[in-house]
């Protein structure tokens, strides 16, 4: 079957073909199988953010409420009309916002306020587990279980905002994090002979280097692989104290992390007045969902090509393409500013939010422009509640999500203003253009 061929959600074939029963409305409403799978995209990135969640004892009944009801209108004969689909995704934007509130409520109430911390990047003599995933459930328990056993903890891609939080910073033993983005696993995980724990998504099959040391838990699985239940660490333990002794191997640069909208709004005058005297002119969001593709440098060669004037803020993992530039401050307030994990985009909602009643005005009227790179269903889930909000003007890329059809990115980019990145130089003065308050 051609791998580009639309399936009929309505006849269960391939949309238009042979077996297609209803070929008129497959024919009629090209969008229809393309949207339903955005809302099934929608549904998977709030579930993973409610699953963290419940991890930690958390449930809201509305986001409860919403996944049923969502997947079930994707069942055969459920539904004909795609702008039903379209309200549903906005609707799951909405919802989505609640689960990721709720995800953060979950973080501070068991860990603290996150704090501006620096992060070495290197090794520390002793054996050594890296940590890899969402859950900071799962690090938790596992920092418990190592206590006084010699065997230092590191954090990759998503996990570094661990270190900002009080309730995971106080173990001694969490020490650095190794690596950038999910998709340098590979090549990491065969490097450093340490034992290596997938806790969640973003988990690639594993090399013969190290797939006798790595353990999943959660709903991480992979196959031939021990998956770990009920957060008992002990063989995964067992195997690190067989391997050898990491040597003390500083890394060539440190990341800062645990900035929270709390702390970041503590500088709220500072903010304020550096904007009024035109010593801040603008403010990025540049992140979200990376990918190994060679247009995904446009991120780092428009940081770069920023104005000194400006200020970043990063999250997810795309955060990693450009949270090691050293780009200075603005009268004490770091111009690179990691608010977190992907679920930490809320913070951003909430500095935006606070930012425009600062300034008596609207988050679209804020000199604030959205650079967001795009990946997976996560990050589908985000990009509809930043619509759902009503943020206009985003910038996509490094490429059109697959679930977007023709019509469909019109549809973005007459209601939105939604487009497409092109390069740095020309994206960078579109963005401009908006003045300071």
């Amino acid at each position: 079957m051609n791998e580009n061929a639309m399936f009929c959600y309505q006849c269960s074939q391939t949309a238009g073909g042979t077996g297609c029963t209803i070929k008129g409305v497959c024919q009629k409403d090209p969008e229809l199988a393309k949207l339903m799978d955005n809302l099934l995209f929608i549904c998977k990135g709030i579930a993973a953010y409610a699953y963290h969640a419940g991890e930690l004892g958390y449930r809201d009944p509305e986001v409860d409420a919403f996944l049923p009801k969502a997947l079930y209108s994707t069942l055969t004969n459920a539904n004909f009309d795609p702008q039903r689909f379209v309200g549903l995704a906005l609707e799951g934007g909405e919802i989505n916002l609640k689960a990721m509130q709720l995800l953060k409520k979950a973080h501070l109430d068991k860990y603290g306020e996150p704090q501006p911390v620096k992060v070495p990047t290197g090794t520390f003599p002793g054996r050594g587990i890296l940590v890899t995933g969402h859950s900071l459930k799962a690090l938790e328990e596992l920092l418990k279980q190592t206590e006084g056993k010699g065997i230092n903890i590191y954090t990759h891609s998503e996990m570094l905002p661990a270190h900002g939080y009080p309730g995971l910073k106080k173990y001694p033993h969490l020490k650095s994090n190794l690596g950038k983005a999910w998709y340098d696993q590979k090549t990491l995980f065969a490097q450093y002979p340490v034992g290596v724990l997938a806790t969640s998504n973003c988990v690639l099959l594993p090399l013969d280097e190290y797939k006798d040391r790595i353990f999943t838990s959660g709903i991480a699985g992979l196959p031939g692989i021990p998956h770990l239940k009920n957060y008992d660490f002990n063989p995964l333990i067992e195997k690190t104290l067989t391997l050898p002794e990491l040597l003390s191997m500083p890394g060539s640069y440190e990341l800062t992390t645990g900035f929270s909208d709390k702390n970041i709004l503590a500088l709220a005058a500072k903010i304020v007045g550096a904007v009024k005297a035109g010593k801040i002119r603008h403010f990025f969001l540049i992140g979200g969902c990376d990918a190994p593709l060679k247009e995904s440098s446009y991120y780092r060669e428009f940081a770069q090509s920023l104005p000194n004037d400006t200020i970043i803020l990063t999250l997810a993992c795309g955060k990693y393409r450009l949270n090691d530039l050293a780009l200075g401050d603005i009268e004490g307030i770091p111009r690179i500013l990691d608010l977190g994990q992907c679920n930490d985009a809320v913070v951003a909602v909430n500095l935006a939010s606070a930012l425009a009643e600062a300034f008596e005005t609207d988050i679209n009227h804020l000199p604030l422009t959205l650079v967001l790179s795009w990946m997976e269903q996560k990050a589908v889930a985000i990009f509809w509640t930043l619509l759902a909000l009503g943020i206009k003007g985003i910038f996509l890329g490094p490429k059109p999500p697959a679930w977007v059809t023709p019509g469909t990115f019109k549809l973005l980019q007459d209601s939105f203003g939604v487009k497409l990145i092109g390069t740095p130089a020309e994206d960078l003065s579109q963005a401009m253009a908006v003045s300071a308050i």
